[in-house]
């Protein structure tokens, strides 16, 4: 190489770097998402995850959507949605929402099509694989005097998620926007999360993340280990792949995932393995004893026992703080596991994961 040629190289090193960035965010993607919205947990005892989740949060019932229940999160819309699980299923945190800027259902089921979505059988109770279902809500479930349409979207995987515009509180009006029917909890709570920080996803199709990149235009915020954090608007929500989510594996998915394995197939099944909610000025040793003042026991392991709350130190091995960034969890009655972090917390280095240099 020729100092010139060498010069050249140096100088050119920098932009150089940047460059796959710029190459993947050069496409704009067709949808804006503001962030995450709300979490769906399918649960055995409805009465009993209700009373559980307002003893430990104060979470007024934001909305109603007949025998299902959505919980406000902080000031809201953002919410906690408990679905009663129907005969011979399985508990589950069983969908994730999205809000989306300028929401339309019908512009949004046209340009799903466009990118290899198909509708779902009317008749279904949840998409499929790359498949869309709106549901559409009358007056009786969810109060409202027209039709409300909710839009579900199932990924490459089979995961489930909700779209629909930044408004939206599980309620009635053409956005379900409209929750005027706000129940106080009749309970006050002992912790106050005010907002949704990720979810976690074992993911079994290789065109699972492309997926997500494609129609929202997802980047990495941060990287544990080689496993990247992909950021779901502009804040701090991210999105988190794990296990083998790039295709064909023998080996089962993480811990609670809640599906099993598909027998002879050699594929992990897909499924969200945990939520993260967040809170103001978080302390993981008083956030324990607050849960296990609440009732739920101190586990020296991590397990997907029900009323169980550990905590993982995540290592600089995998971005965390020198002396390792605490990451509490807890499991509900049916063992569903809930992750509780501080509002800044962005899956990255400190001491309360808030380093994220790409924010």
């Amino acid at each position: 190489m020729t100092l010139f040629d060498r010069r050249t190289f140096l100088a050119a090193l920098p932009a150089l770097a940047y460059a796959p960035r710029l190459v993947a965010e050069a496409p704009v993607a067709p949808f804006r998402v503001a962030g995450l919205s709300q979490l769906t947990l399918t649960v055995s005892d409805i009465q009993r995850s209700l009373d559980f989740y307002q003893g430990l949060f104060g979470m007024p019932i934001q909305a109603r959507q007949g025998g299902t229940i959505l919980l406000r999160i902080g000031s809201g819309p953002k919410f906690l949605e408990l679905r009663p699980a129907a005969a011979g299923q399985r508990p589950s945190i069983s969908a994730f929402g999205m809000a989306i800027e300028r929401f339309d259902v019908d512009r949004a089921l046209k340009t799903l099509g466009e990118h290899g979505v198909t509708p779902a059988n009317a008749s279904a109770d949840n998409p499929g694989s790359k498949q869309s279902l709106v549901r559409v809500r009358k007056a009786n479930p969810g109060r409202s005097a027209n039709s409300t349409r909710d839009l579900f979207v199932g990924d490459p995987s089979g995961v489930v998620f909700q779209m629909h515009d930044v408004s939206y509180c599980g309620g009635s009006g053409t956005q379900g926007d409209v929750c005027r029917m706000v129940e106080p909890s009749k309970k006050k709570g002992s912790i106050a999360v005010t907002d949704m920080s990720h979810f976690t996803i074992a993911a079994n199709d290789p065109e699972t993340v492309p997926f997500y990149q494609e129609l929202f235009g997802f980047q990495p915020q941060v990287y544990q280990a080689a496993t990247p954090a992909w950021g779901v608007g502009a804040g701090v929500h991210f999105l988190m792949f794990t296990g083998n989510a790039g295709g064909p594996t023998r080996a089962r998915a993480p811990a609670g995932a809640g599906r099993g394995a598909d027998r002879g197939s050699g594929l992990a099944r897909a499924g969200i393995d945990h939520a993260c909610m967040a809170m103001n000025d978080f302390d993981p040793d008083r956030v324990t004893q607050l849960l296990v003042e609440y009732g739920i026991k101190k586990a020296e392991n991590q397990t997907r026992e029900p009323l169980m709350t550990y905590i993982s130190l995540r290592m600089p091995n995998r971005g965390g703080a020198e002396s390792g960034t605490p990451e509490l969890y807890f499991t509900d009655p049916d063992g569903l596991a809930i992750q509780l972090q501080d509002v800044k917390y962005c899956g990255g280095g400190g001491f309360l994961g808030e380093v994220c240099p790409q924010l």
